[in-house]
């Protein structure tokens, strides 16, 4: 599914409390594929309207392999502390508010 910009195939949303995470396949126009890892923030109002602080990152296809070896290896980590029972698991959240592309 590409949108009318023809660069994105693919878009995820994740919800995570008072961030919203996007996760975003594109293709350049020699038709490589890439990530953008979008980390958005709302900070607050202006003039009735709400203000987000974003954080982007560019993945590229020569760093996909060793990206995603070193977060499955970070994220194990996290999982066997967790289960030492040394730190504290999070809760699970009650997700409360939507945040649609319009306000981004």
């Amino acid at each position: 599914m590409m949108n009318e910009r023809n660069d994105e195939v693919f878009s995820k949303r994740v919800k995570a409390g008072k961030r919203t995470y996007f996760f975003d396949v594109k293709t350049t126009r020699g038709k490589d594929l890439y990530l953008t890892i979008t980390e958005s923030k709302r900070t607050g109002d202006y003039d009735g309207r709400p203000e987000y602080e974003k954080h982007k990152i560019f993945l590229y296809k020569e760093d996909f392999e060793k990206f995603g070896e070193g977060m499955n290896e970070a994220l194990d980590k996290i999982r066997q502390l967790w289960d030492s029972g040394e730190f504290k698991k999070p809760e699970p959240r009650e997700e409360t508010s939507e945040v649609t592309f319009e306000e981004l």
